[in-house]
């Protein structure tokens, strides 16, 4: 291969040591808050995290905060993939712990494992359906994901959580050793040109990384959002030990 493109950049910054760095053609119009730290990799899209729910099963005004999905009330009856194989969820899961972080991050990790309930879907394509059907009340993924089938159909509502979220981006990184170097770096500059980044706004449900391109109108300027100060080098280091606890607490919650 050549290229890695998609999934999460903290998974890239995981394994870096497999990828060649590269300053994308474009790097200057990349917004500040998407760039990779050491051009690793090269950003896609923007991602913000989002809560959604059945709201002829429960009210929006009764999932308004990360803080919410701790609530007795939501016991069993929350729509997550298993964050070890969901890169999104892991990006949830963490965006949940910036957000809650006056508590301790383990107590957080405890109390959403339990409230759980030992219900782990396997991928992340399952929430959405999940929560449509009714089978969970609500759930997390990402805006794309909701915003794509909302516009399908399907009868979910999307919140933005009151106390945080992050718009993180997923991204591509050149491989190191690749057979086709300069294919590779002309991949990434695509992925970032002007043109591509306009589809993903007006075609593809998503946020373009580019300063000069602007994101869907009906979209909410990401100004608007309360955003957390998510690090991505921070997950990326800390990932083996946040799924360690997770895994911890999830398999003590399903013995009881």
């Amino acid at each position: 291969a050549d290229v890695m493109f998609g999934g999460g950049v903290e998974s890239l910054q995981s394994y870096s040591g497999c990828f060649a760095p590269y300053s994308c053609q474009d790097a200057a119009q990349i917004a500040a808050q998407y760039r990779s730290p050491d051009d690793v990799w090269t950003p896609f899209s923007s991602l913000p995290v989002v809560l959604i729910c059945n709201p002829k099963l429960l009210s929006s005004e009764s999932l308004q905060s990360w803080a919410d999905l701790l609530s007795p009330e939501l016991r069993g009856k929350i729509a997550f993939a298993d964050p070890s194989v969901s890169g999104s969820s892991y990006t949830g899961l963490v965006t949940m712990l910036y957000a809650l972080s006056e508590e301790e991050q383990d107590a957080v990790l405890q109390r959403f494992a339990e409230n759980l309930d030992g219900k782990l879907l396997s991928g992340s394509g399952e929430i959405v359906s999940s929560v449509a059907s009714g089978e969970s009340l609500a759930g997390i993924t990402l805006e794309e994901t909701a915003r794509k089938r909302i516009a399908a159909g399907d009868g979910i509502a999307m919140v933005y959580p009151a106390d945080g979220t992050s718009c993180v981006p997923d991204g591509c990184a050149a491989l190191k050793g690749a057979p086709h170097p300069d294919n590779a770096k002309l991949f990434l500059d695509f992925a970032v040109s002007y043109d591509v980044q306009q589809l993903l706004q007006s075609d593809f449900y998503r946020r373009p990384v580019r300063s000069d391109v602007s994101p869907a109108s009906k979209l909410p300027e990401l100004s608007a959002i309360r955003q957390v100060a998510y690090d991505v080098s921070w997950a990326s280091e800390h990932r083996e030990a946040i799924l360690m606890s997770w895994a911890f607490y999830l398999g003590t919650e399903a013995e009881q």
